[in-house]
């Protein structure tokens, strides 16, 4: 690894050279079934052909023009997103980091246009939200602000999943938005009682506050719906999304609706490269795949079928604490630190995530075959075992 790559990242010691759905292979041509997709962004798996194919035509077209002027690929991708999710005007950006930063935009100007002059947004406990300053700030993990003080201010932080903590809020002024995950991905796939997300548009309903939903992990498929919030029939103020949305073509969006649809004006906000032509081209071709191969409904039926499976081949491990998911967001939760696993799977050619420190995180393609599914179940409950009874 080059030394003059700046010293952000612990990287694992394999480089890969190319993939093809659920596999990767690395230079020495050993391969890995990727049950990570690229941390939720390769939903429908590495060197798609119709993705590959719309990137390359569209590059051979037009790359970039700037916002400056009209973007036909951008106007129908926002008309798709509206269509799939109720909401009424999009922006486009290039990350869930920048999608956030415009809902947090969002907010903050329209508490000054109610004469909030320091318009607060309720934030979550053991949320993540991005490594700006501002999302950082937002974010529940005091890892994430260590060393980055003063943070934004603006942000009051509750439990996540704590209907009470909100309601509790109800008579300060200064509140103008919720920020929350329908399911907390960094956190350890958390997913919150049935109803929550019912009763926060309800709160948010009464007391004039905007329902923003950070769609960035769960949105495009993941959890067996294209949005996490269709689970509930709702639709939230502003929703962000990015990840699975390129299939690893680098975009985010911000999507509004209602009254937060007509707050940011020509001069608020703005991105050089957000939305260009070819950006949008993946989209519309991540789109078109997951329509016409009904993708979504089967991530459904799979991944409860693989949650399944793991609770099965693991419930005689006491030091099991929760094996949790919806769809392809699986978390299988243990008693102790457990991040050694990851390098041990890597061995295995297999490739998973650990987050919080005691939690295997599973974003599996939607691609992988019901070999692939068992070779990773196999796989990884044989790591456990051996991780757990040494």
């Amino acid at each position: 690894m080059s030394t003059q790559l700046m010293n952000t990242y612990a990287r694992l010691p394999v480089t890969f050279e190319k993939g093809r759905g659920a596999t990767l292979q690395d230079t020495n041509g050993k391969t890995y079934l990727d049950a990570l997709s690229g941390i939720a962004v390769c939903s429908l798996g590495h060197s798609h052909p119709a993705i590959s194919d719309a990137i390359c035509l569209q590059s051979k077209k037009l790359m970039h023009t700037s916002n400056l002027y009209q973007i036909e690929n951008q106007s129908q991708l926002a008309d798709k997103l509206c269509e799939l999710s109720q909401m009424e005007r999009v922006f486009f950006c290039n990350s869930g980091a920048e999608a956030n930063e415009t809902a947090l935009k969002i907010a903050k100007k329209y508490g000054h246009q109610q004469n909030i002059n320091h318009p607060i947004v309720v934030v979550m406990d053991n949320s993540f939200h991005g490594r700006t300053l501002a999302t950082l700030s937002a974010t529940g993990n005091p890892k994430v602000h260590e060393g980055f003080s003063p943070l934004v201010e603006g942000f009051i932080r509750v439990p996540f999943d704590d209907i009470d903590a909100i309601q509790a809020l109800s008579d300060n002024p200064n509140i103008v938005a919720i920020l929350v995950e329908p399911i907390q991905g960094e956190g350890g796939i958390h997913i919150p009682k049935k109803g929550y997300l019912k009763i926060l548009r309800d709160i948010c309903d009464q007391q004039n506050w905007f329902l923003m939903l950070d769609e960035i992990q769960t949105g495009m498929g993941r959890t067996g719906e294209w949005f996490a919030y269709q689970h509930e029939g709702i639709v939230p103020d502003v929703l962000t999304l990015a990840k699975a949305l390129g299939n690893g073509m680098p975009i985010g969006a911000c999507l509004t609706k209602g009254t937060a649809s007509e707050v940011l004006v020509p001069g608020n906000h703005g991105t050089t490269f957000g939305g260009n032509p070819l950006a949008c081209a993946a989209g519309l071709a991540v789109i078109n795949v997951l329509e016409s191969n009904h993708c979504i409904s089967a991530v459904a039926a799979k991944g409860e079928l693989l949650l399944n499976q793991f609770k099965h081949a693991l419930s005689q491990q006491k030091h099991v604490v929760d094996i949790r998911g919806i769809g392809y967001m699986i978390g299988i939760q243990l008693d102790r630190p457990c991040t050694e696993l990851v390098g041990q799977a890597l061995e295995q050619g297999l490739l998973i995530n650990v987050t919080r420190g005691d939690t295997v995180r599973l974003l599996p393609t939607f691609v992988m075959s019901p070999e692939q599914t068992e070779e990773l179940v196999t796989k990884l409950t044989q790591l456990i075992q051996n991780f757990l009874n040494p």
